[in-house]
């Protein structure tokens, strides 16, 4: 059982993730490999005191890294796009 401070690692902050953070109340958060969506909106709405309305996750396979000659890869991580309920307030990465 992963802890509830376990479950985010950090936010996200891309183009991507601030312009739905401005236009459709969505964060962006890396998260742990292993955390399913139930974890991740329980972990939101304790950490942050917000509701969660949607939670929507992705796998991203690590990029290849090269020393030399010898290559390898970088670890995969996943990522959860947190949509908020109507009216919520949204918290600010520099609380975050």
């Amino acid at each position: 059982m992963i802890g509830v401070y376990d479950v985010i690692k950090k936010p996200l902050v891309t183009e991507k993730g601030v312009t739905k953070k401005d236009n459709e109340r969505t964060l962006c958060f890396e998260v742990a490999a292993g955390a399913n969506k139930t974890q991740i909106r329980q972990a939101v709405e304790m950490l942050f005191k917000v509701k969660v309305e949607d939670v929507r996750t992705s796998t991203t396979a690590g990029k290849l890294r090269r020393r030399g000659r010898f290559a390898g890869y970088g670890p995969d991580w996943k990522k959860a796009y947190v949509k908020l309920k109507a009216g919520e307030k949204m918290p600010e990465y520099a609380e975050i």
